[in-house]
């Protein structure tokens, strides 16, 4: 069977408050709008139409050609949004799945048995429908006595009968696509002047055809995310999935409830990850290591048998057996080799710390290259910003640098020398010499008896 998927993310989003389009409004790390189109082009295995409004240039620069876009110039209710699509889509695909662009929650596999309900009974319409005492403010399923569905009513203008009905419509549709594109265009006006979507469900039960239903699983799914307090809900249950799914991998949480991982983040098993632990954006955490408490982990790869503590790390590489802080900070593009010790306060920026090298703490490299095996003492720091320009620092395979240290760049540290504690450095300093004093200086050479 062949399926089109269309996604409406045309609304206005005026209960966010925001000058942010809704859809591009961050979930576990990832915007809205990406969730529903990766579900609509996993279902059909091809590019869903997107129907945009106001934020179609917002939403291209995201999505690129990852979707077909088609525009809503005039905002007249959901149903007349769908009909945007129809140019796109008209006797292209036996079926037509529609959903929103802020249900996020939605599982795969229950729109799959959507789609095998579909395909199996070939109805006008089937529709994801969920049980549930609170309305959240849903459509309810009107059926007749045989439970044939006639109708779905909207709440505003429901009867006192209506809204006692417990089955409400989820707004997900799987549409005979031939069905849908000839009678579209049928739906009338609502008193509020908007064409709604859900008036096909009476259409086609008027005509005398077949409206299918599937039930939803549980009512987390289908909940869409209209304002800030259900993004804050939908992003509990998210995290949730995330974590539960991590645990049974193997991954150990000591306390879920206070554990952050957005998704798309990648932790293999036996893995601890402590209260107060945020793992951002693309970050992938290899096996055995300790990460947290209260430790901050984005877009970083780290390698396995790490342990990192009350720290926070954003785009860099860290090798494995590393361990790093407590209060530590490593900014972007950084890389730590294996076995690199990074003790608390200590600051790396744009630099490279070979294997077995210890940074001690309140210590801050920045913009350097240091060999393997390097020792960085307390309070050491390379002077890489003249307030005009960044410039390098390099450190030998086996250099000490002393306590309280200004390593002034450009410079080298050449192999195996020594820095004095306090020392200002200046110029470069040969393999194996050894310097002190402001500005340094060589150690003199003792006399030959």
């Amino acid at each position: 069977m062949e399926v089109a998927s269309v996604v409406l993310a045309a609304g206005e989003s005026t209960r966010f408050r925001s000058a942010v389009p809704k859809v591009l409004h961050p979930l576990a790390g990832r915007p809205l709008v990406l969730y529903a189109v990766e579900l609509a082009r996993a279902l059909s295995g091809r590019q869903p139409v997107l129907v945009v409004g106001r934020a179609e240039n917002e939403l291209r620069q995201l999505l690129g050609d990852a979707v077909v876009y088609v525009r809503q110039e005039q905002r007249l209710g959901t149903g007349h949004a769908l009909l945007q699509a129809r140019p796109a889509l008209i006797g292209r695909a036996e079926a037509v799945l529609v959903f929103y662009a802020d249900m996020p929650l939605l599982a795969e596999g229950t729109l799959r048995s959507l789609l095998r309900r579909f395909e199996e009974s070939r109805p006008a319409i089937c529709m994801l429908t969920v049980r549930s005492a609170d309305s959240m403010g849903f459509g309810r399923v009107v059926r007749d006595p045989a439970g044939r569905i006639l109708r779905v009513v909207e709440e505003a203008v429901a009867t006192a009968e209506e809204l006692r009905i417990d089955e409400l419509n989820c707004g997900v549709y799987c549409f005979d696509g031939p069905w849908l594109w000839e009678n579209l265009p049928r739906l009338e006006l609502s008193p509020k002047g908007e064409y709604y979507l859900t008036d096909m469900v009476g259409l086609a039960a008027s005509q005398g055809l077949t409206v299918e239903s599937v039930f939803a699983p549980s009512v987390e799914e289908v909940l869409g995310v209209n304002n800030r307090v259900q993004l804050a809900q939908a992003e509990a249950v998210m995290r949730r999935r995330i974590n539960e799914s991590l645990m049974l991998s193997g991954v150990t949480m000591l306390d879920p409830a206070t554990t952050y991982v957005d998704c798309g983040v990648v932790v293999e098993p036996d893995t601890v990850i402590l209260p107060g632990t945020h793992l951002c954006g693309q970050t992938r955490i290899g096996t055995g290591c300790r990460i947290g408490p209260n430790t901050v982990l984005r877009d970083c790869e780290v390698g396995p048998n790490c342990t990192i503590e009350a720290s926070y790390l954003e785009g860099a590489a860290i090798g494995a057996g590393c361990t790093i802080g407590p209060f530590a900070r490593i900014r972007p593009v950084t890389q730590l080799e294996e076995g690199v010790h990074l003790g608390s306060f200590g600051e790396v920026k744009n630099s490279r710390l070979g294997a077995g090298t210890k940074m001690g703490h309140f210590s801050y490299v920045g913009d350097a290259l240091v060999g393997p095996g390097a020792n960085i003492g307390a309070g050491a720091v390379t002077c890489n910003f003249d307030g005009h320009a960044k410039h390098r620092t390099e450190i030998g395979e086996g250099a000490f640098i002393g306590s309280g240290a200004m390593l002034v760049a450009p410079v080298r540290i050449g192999r195996g020398a020594i820095v004095g504690a306090g020392a200002v450095v200046t110029r470069d300093v040969p393999d194996g010499a050894l310097v002190y004093g402001v500005p340094a200086r060589p150690a003199p050479r003792r006399a030959e008896c």
